[in-house]
């Protein structure tokens, strides 16, 4: 099984990013508070420093023209990862930013893969 938290709807480009990618958002656009820019890089530079970053291995994973929509999820397995999301689906709820919790055992086409998660690009919705 596979989890992922993601906007509760598309942005401009009819993408849903994750809930690292809305509050990295929250922080560019300088809506945090000071307390919570901290809390947010302190949680980022965990993060960073607890799993893979898929792009090292693969620069075009995220390149939209090779891999449109690529989306990562967590294995559920990864319960370290999970359980350190919380502090980020509060500070986005904060700022109104409608997050949802999805969970599946098969997300799309599999583009990477480590111990902790994977990088799908979704399936294509029947028209």
């Amino acid at each position: 099984m596979y989890i992922r938290y993601q906007a509760g709807v598309p942005n401009h480009r009819g993408i849903f990013p994750g809930v690292f990618g809305l509050a990295n958002i929250l922080a560019r656009e300088g809506k945090l508070s000071d307390a919570e820019w901290a809390a947010w890089r302190s949680g980022n530079d965990w993060f960073n420093a607890a799993y893979p970053d898929p792009a090292a291995s693969n620069p075009d994973v995220y390149n939209p023209q090779v891999n449109p929509s690529a989306a990562a999820w967590f294995k559920d397995t990864a319960t370290h990862l999970l359980e350190r999301v919380e502090p980020y689906l509060e500070l986005l709820a904060r700022h109104g930013v409608e997050v949802v919790r999805l969970a599946s055992v098969d997300p799309g086409r599999i583009i990477y893969e480590d111990t902790v998660q994977i990088v799908v690009v979704p399936h294509e919705s029947p028209s």
